[in-house]
């Protein structure tokens, strides 16, 4: 198994030293470089509008790095009165471990979809809901949650740029290392990746085995052309580096 990881640092670099503890061969190639975002100056402000039983959406890890840096930076800690979520386990997890506060997610799956399933989600009216996001983004949790009755603001807590890479370099260079399986945690990374690949590679490409955080990104792969897509559990790297190793994940 030769593993080409497209996560961020350092994660992508944590799950490739995981892989190869376990005795494959893995190459760290990030396809997007995280920054703080630009609204981090607001986010005091943001969090001090809101009164108790309002909600706050961490919607990835690197969301809740940035946001709680920036707390702890201004002197500030995060509110007792207000009701966290977290878009899945993983970025619950890590909110938990910086800040000792309570936080909901979904039991199954990291989407909005899942996040949205949570039954104390399905009657907002009067409340706020301020979403702690990457630039960009899907618009479904925000639509979803006005929908419902909720008041709903952002703040942009850190940015993603894309690594830009010689499209030519990159097919031949993959291509000779033999490389196997995939990750992409993210459908702008599978955007991205599918811009890489060069139109005489693609049949060799499309037969790699494509790791993939949910089945909305797996749908997206297929549509693409992608004939091997598998689905971890969770966007974490334990999930990640299990579906890898694991037997059973049907493809």
């Amino acid at each position: 198994m030769k593993v080409l990881v497209t996560r961020p640092e350092p994660a992508g670099s944590e799950l490739v030293a995981a892989i190869k503890a376990k005795g494959a061969e893995a190459f760290a190639l990030p396809l997007i470089q995280v920054g703080p975002g630009a609204e981090l100056d607001l986010l005091g402000s943001r969090l001090q509008q809101l009164t108790q039983n309002d909600l706050v959406f961490l919607l990835s890890k690197n969301a809740v790095w940035y946001a709680d840096l920036t707390l702890k930076q201004a002197g500030r800690n995060w509110s007792d009165k207000l009701s966290y979520y977290g878009i899945g386990r993983s970025t619950g997890q890590y909110f938990e471990a910086l800040t000792s506060k309570m936080i909901r997610w979904p039991e199954h799956g990291e989407t909005s979809e899942a996040l949205l399933s949570l039954p104390e989600l399905q009657f907002l009216e009067g409340k706020r809901a301020l979403l702690l996001r990457g630039n960009g983004g899907r618009e479904l949790l925000a639509s979803t949650l006005r929908s419902r009755g909720a008041q709903v603001e952002y703040c942009e807590c850190y940015t993603r740029h894309p690594v830009l890479y010689d499209k030519a370099e990159f097919n031949q260079q993959w291509v000779n290392k033999g490389i196997t399986d995939i990750v992409i945690s993210s459908g702008q990374m599978l955007a991205l990746l599918n811009e890489l690949i060069a139109e005489n590679t693609k049949a060799w490409w499309f037969n790699r085995r494509l790791l993939v955080v949910s089945e909305r990104i797996a749908d997206q792969a297929r549509q693409i052309g992608w004939q091997q897509v598998c689905v971890a559990n969770s966007a974490d790297n334990n999930a990640l580096l299990e579906a890898l190793l694991s037997t059973d994940m049907g493809c």
